[in-house]
């Protein structure tokens, strides 16, 4: 057995935030800054909606220094809004997301937290520890991102807490659950910091033997919502990626993404070759990254030419599923009207021995940072 994708002993003390309970919905703490204007980092809290079970749905925005601002709900952990300015000034938001809560009830493409299990199982199954554990069939006879109730469509309960802007997001999924077993705790933080990072940490603990992999399914568009995402320049440090077949589980093997439409390595237009994946209509494919074993590191980076906006992406995870919103049809966004950078661990694990291991275990914690970092030509 492959050992849990743990975060170094040193990254994980630099990472965690420390925890204090606050009591109030408002909180500011003033940054030191060099301009005559002195801005204020904060956190504020506000009802975004209600639950048709009458549950209140509330809303926690994080500002930096520079104005940044990043929005998440207590909905799936979503996160509804990332704002901030381009190499012009002016602010959009990078992240396709609802004002309202409604369109999140239905199937509204959101910034949520996919789990127990992002991406597939093959015929919902999977044997562990001598049993065969049945997942729920959501997708044809697979299963995709944790069923039909999976995280991104249950209330989480949020707290604020800490030095700088973050929130922190708990749920317990019960033993059962879309047929997994033990009770998972899972915990997730955002935080923002004043080098326009949102940082994402993960964390679960288990009561028996069961299976975790977490992500996010933001769809980014560094051009603001509206246009399509194909003039974006991606680089993925990935020489390979899991090959699949024609449901987009993996058979096993790996193959290289030199001469492909797959080979990010150097700086592409996302539009570049898309035109040549005639099954799949562009993107939905998982890379194995570089360097796994070597913590939080740099694993890709897009740039958007008009707005001069860039986004880098830093995680723990071995593997980045890339999607292009390929089944988009204009109702609310056009065909590839985003791209998606889902940081786990590649699909269908646990019927593959021979890929990095998602089991986690009483006494273990399981643990996954990924980071967005954020920047402008004008920087």
């Amino acid at each position: 057995m492959q050992p849990l994708n743990r975060v170094p002993a040193a990254l994980f003390h630099a990472c965690c935030i420390s925890l204090c309970s606050l009591t109030t919905a408002n909180f500011s703490f003033r940054i030191a800054a060099a301009q005559p204007q002195v801005l204020e980092s904060s956190v504020t809290q506000a009802q975004f909606g209600q639950m048709p079970d009458g549950a209140a749905i509330q809303i926690f925005t994080l500002r930096n220094s520079h104005g940044m601002r990043v929005s998440v709900i207590e909905f799936g952990a979503t996160i509804t809004e990332i704002s901030l300015p381009d190499s012009s000034g002016k602010t959009q938001n990078v992240v396709l997301g609802a004002e309202t809560l409604e369109p999140y009830l239905t199937r509204f493409p959101a910034a949520s937290v996919i789990g127990r299990y992002a991406n597939r199982i093959r015929n919902a199954k999977f044997e562990l520890d001598g049993a065969t554990v049945h997942v729920t069939q959501n997708s044809g006879n697979n299963h995709i991102h944790g069923g039909k109730v999976n995280f991104a469509k249950v209330k989480w309960n949020a707290v604020v807490e800490g030095r700088i802007p973050s929130v922190t997001f708990r749920y317990r999924s019960p033993a059962g659950e879309e047929g997994y077993p033990g009770n998972l705790d899972v915990t997730v933080n955002y935080s923002l910091d004043d080098s326009n990072q949102l940082k994402i940490h993960y964390s679960a603990t288990t009561d028996e033997a069961t299976v975790v992999n977490l992500t996010n399914h933001a769809y980014f568009n560094l051009a603001g919502p509206g246009g399509d995402v194909l003039d974006h320049e991606l680089q993925i440090n990935a020489q390979q990626t899991t090959l699949a077949d024609a449901e987009l589980i993996p058979t096993g093997a790996t193959a290289a993404v030199a001469g492909t439409p797959l080979d990010f390595r150097k700086p592409v237009r996302i539009g570049e070759r898309i035109g040549q994946l005639t099954e799949t209509k562009g993107y939905d494919h998982n890379f194995v990254l570089d360097n796994p074993d070597s913590g939080l590191r740099l694993v890709a980076r897009v740039r958007e030419p008009k707005t001069g906006r860039v986004m880098e992406c830093f995680t723990t995870e071995p593997g980045l599923q890339l999607y292009t919103a390929n089944g988009f049809s204009g109702n609310p966004f056009p065909r590839h009207g985003g791209f998606c950078l889902e940081t786990q661990h590649y699909p269908d694990s646990p019927n593959h021995p021979e890929f990095p291991s998602t089991i986690v275990r009483p006494g273990q914690t399981w643990e996954s940072i990924t980071n967005f970092r954020f920047s402008h030509g004008a920087d």
